[in-house]
This record gives C-alpha cells, sequence and structure tokens, in this order.
C-alpha cells in the first residue's frame, strides 16, 4: 500500500502517483537501417518534489548480460542516465521567480490551491504537461504532453544535441499506472531512421 503524502504542493497533485522510486527491468527492441538493436536492462526511475510546483525526475539504466565462463553471474554496462523536471502547463506570473536566478517581481498573496490547478484543465479531461530531460550523453528534451488520470502521453517538442551527439531527431513516451506497477514505453527516431519503437518497462515501486 501507498499514501500519497498530504502536503504536496497544489499543481503537482495530478502527478502524485508517480512519486517515489521505481525498479525493474524492460527491453530494448530498434531497428534502424537494417540493423537491430535488442536487449534487456534493468532500469531505476525516481519521482520526487522539494515543496516547488514541480517533480523532479532522474533515471538509470544498465544493459543486462551473461558474463564470460560458465557460471550464472550476469553483467551490468550503463546505458545513458537522466534527469529533469515535470511540471504543469501554465503561464507564468510576476508572482513566479525566473528566468535563471532572478526572483519574483511580485508576492503570491496566498498557496496556489486545487482551485487554481482545476482551472487549468484541458478539453479533454486532463492537465498539459512540460516535462525537460537532460541526457548524460549531453542530449536535451522538452516534451509536451499531458497527464489524464493515472496515463500520461509526452512528445517531444524540441530536442538540442551537442555537436558529436549521435544523431536524435524525436521521440515520444507514455507512462501507465497498472496494478501498482509503472509500465512506460518509448518511440525514438535516431541514428537517421523514422520514429519507432525503442524500449519498454515494467517497474515496481520500491520498498
Amino acid at each position: 500500500m501507498f499514501d500519497l503524502p498530504t502536503d504536496l504542493p497544489a499543481d503537482i497533485v495530478p502527478l502524485s502517483w508517480l512519486l517515489g522510486v521505481w525498479e525493474g527491468s524492460g527491453v530494448i527492441d530498434h531497428e534502424v537501417d537494417g540493423t537491430r538493436y535488442e536487449g534487456e536492462f534493468a532500469h531505476r526511475v525516481s519521482f520526487s518534489h522539494d515543496g516547488g510546483d514541480y517533480v523532479n525526475y532522474a533515471a538509470s539504466a544498465w544493459l543486462i548480460g551473461e558474463a564470460p565462463g560458465d557460471g550464472a553471474e550476469q553483467t551490468r554496462t550503463p546505458l545513458v542516465a537522466e534527469t529533469g523536471y515535470w511540471r504543469l502547463a501554465r503561464e507564468q506570473g510576476d508572482s513566479d521567480p525566473g528566468p535563471a536566478l532572478l526572483p519574483a517581481s511580485a508576492p503570491r498573496d496566498a498557496a496556489r490551491t486545487a482551485d487554481d490547478v482545476e482551472t487549468l484543465r484541458n478539453a479533454e479531461g486532463g492537465f498539459d504537461l512540460e516535462v525537460a530531460i537532460v541526457h548524460s550523453d549531453g542530449i536535451s528534451e522538452l516534451y509536451l504532453g499531458q497527464v489524464r488520470g493515472p496515463r500520461i502521453d509526452l512528445a517531444s517538442d524540441a530536442i538540442v544535441r551537442p555537436a558529436g551527439a549521435k544523431a536524435y531527431a524525436s521521440a515520444t513516451r507514455m507512462y501507465g499506472y497498472v496494478d501498482g506497477h509503472l509500465l512506460w514505453a518509448w518511440d525514438i527516431a535516431a541514428l537517421g531512421g523514422a520514429l519507432a519503437s525503442h524500449a519498454s518497462a515494467r517497474l515496481a515501486r520500491a520498498e
């Protein structure tokens, strides 16, 4: 049983089912230009909050392989790690800090409430999202999408790559809360290929 915190900022309540550390495994299955990439990976994902109107995100993955020899040991080869922030899309006003370290130019009379958040509900009954994710190889993604109950759908709006990074053009991600597990799927357009399935995983909340 997982008990949601009762002191969450109103803006992250629609994302509250994500909060915690999730662990499990998934599969990579991606083909581009006649080359197939496949394998099993271990995955650890953390969603946390520090009192702000956003959710902190961090994820690490390790490709699972068999150690050489007759033993049954497995090897873990690190894959790209990620960090980022998830937030409801809303217009930033004078009472919000930023950009950079600029303080708010007007005081906020009171904390935002559930009624304030309710005004952000979209025509489909969900809440629009902005998700910024940076990969350990230097690639940065901005996703736009929505959370609707226990499901999140995201599509990349912008991708920034360092000069030496591999080609990576676009992506979509889907997250769902099903039978106490976090399920996700990630499609990518990379290495010159079109958008196609890439990886998926099933994660359980860590103790």
